[in-house]
């Protein structure tokens, strides 16, 4: 009859079948304790690739949930870790093992008294190596008279090299969807990993869709230096992607000093209303935002167009180069439309369709002949924004 340590290690070789880094943990966790180690604690630690986010930690305990905890950016710099255990096992690819108790320097942050003061009673920390020979870090946790017998430990090391390969593997899938997501786009990003990869996938939504422009963005340009060009354009953004990302919208490019974003729509009018109404809030926080913002002594000038209808989204680009992106004559009039707010110098404007189903009032300001469309074109302005001219 097979243990409970050669039942983990066979499903660990199988390489977790459908199992989350939560689960991944926790059936770990609850394995060695069935197989007699006591483990009172286990945390596993791996880096990742993120704009905001150096890694994860997760922490299991045999009563409660798994803990996930996302680590920022800073961290690494941070004393209280490049002084820890995990520190140096990361650096030295070595397994360390830390005594619980009072530390010798009497500092009652020190990891050995938080653990001593929690019960444990030992302390250790394993590499878990990638093949690319990066080094992350699974800790244990004990609170066993006498701390982790040699046995224990023997059981624990077994499984750290086949845990390795399948939190590689987790991790690796992690990745690719961070970098997805950061470079088109949450929904783009889960689009192209579920297999929407080839030139011409695409599909036809409905959608609000915003476009935005920085206002003098080559006068800024010619008399700024590089480095508080690049820096005031990430502010600028920064001010516009929150409002958008946490209504429900995505942005999908960045085309120079303007956004492309899209609230893509559910089925029925109200569901319509709902998200235009939000794309409005969006842009009022955004444009508060950006007015705030100062540079060389005065705030940069947005213009926001919101729009309502059809597009196609997907894949356009060459053989091996590929965009994820929406186009068609909807996020053109989108495109053309944020020009009047520069010629009516207003901050924003919306179509005639998006006036139609927000609840917000609305002002007409007139028909105007967009550039490449056939006929000129109702232009609004909501009751948020001012009508008087900048």
């Amino acid at each position: 009859m097979a243990s409970p340590l050669d039942s983990l290690l066979d499903w660990l070789l199988d390489g977790a079948p459908g199992a989350s880094p939560p689960e991944l943990i926790a059936r770990v966790g609850t394995d060695l304790r069935k197989h007699g180690v006591p483990v009172d604690r286990l945390s596993a630690f791996v880096t990742t690739l993120h704009p905001t986010i150096v890694g994860r930690a997760f922490r299991w305990t045999p009563d409660a949930p798994v803990e996930i905890t996302d680590i920022r950016h800073g961290l690494f710099d941070s004393g209280s870790f490049s002084n820890s255990a995990v520190a140096a096992v990361r650096v030295t690819g070595k397994e360390m093992r830390v005594r619980v108790g009072p530390s010798p320097g009497g500092d009652p942050s020190s990891i050995a008294d938080e653990l001593a003061n929690e019960g444990f009673t030992d302390y250790v920390v394993l590499p878990l190596v990638f093949t690319d020979g990066q080094t992350h870090a699974v800790t244990v946790a004990s609170k066993a008279p006498g701390g982790l017998t040699d046995a224990a430990l023997d059981a624990i090391r077994v499984v750290m090299r086949p845990l390795a390969r399948v939190v590689e593997i987790l991790a690796l899938r992690r990745t690719a969807s961070n970098l997805l997501s950061t470079y088109v786009g949450r929904n783009s990003g889960a689009r192209i990993l579920a297999g929407q990869i080839q030139k011409g996938d695409f599909e036809t939504i409905h959608a609000v869709i915003w476009f935005s422009d920085l206002r003098g963005f080559t006068e800024m340009s010619s008399r700024l230096p590089p480095r508080e060009v690049i820096d005031t354009v990430n502010r600028v953004f920064e001010c516009q992607v929150s409002p958008i990302e946490k209504r429900g919208g995505e942005v999908l490019e960045f085309t120079g000093d303007g956004i492309l974003a899209i609230f893509p729509l559910g089925v029925g009018d109200a569901d319509a209303t709902v998200l235009c109404d939000l794309a409005l809030d969006a842009a009022r926080e955004a444009l508060d935002a950006v007015a705030s913002l100062s540079v060389s002594g005065s705030s940069p000038r947005i213009g926001i167009a919101l729009h309502v209808g059809e597009l196609a989204y997907g894949n356009v680009g060459g053989a091996n180069r590929l965009d994820f992106t929406a186009i068609g004559l909807a996020v053109n009039l989108a495109a053309r439309l944020e020009g009047v707010t520069a010629k009516l110098g207003l901050p924003l404007v919306v179509s005639e369709a998006f006036a139609r189903l927000t609840t917000r009032t609305t002002e007409e300001l007139g028909s105007f002949q967009l550039k490449g469309l056939p006929s000129e074109v109702r232009v609004f302005a909501p009751a948020l924004v001012p009508t008087t001219r900048e």
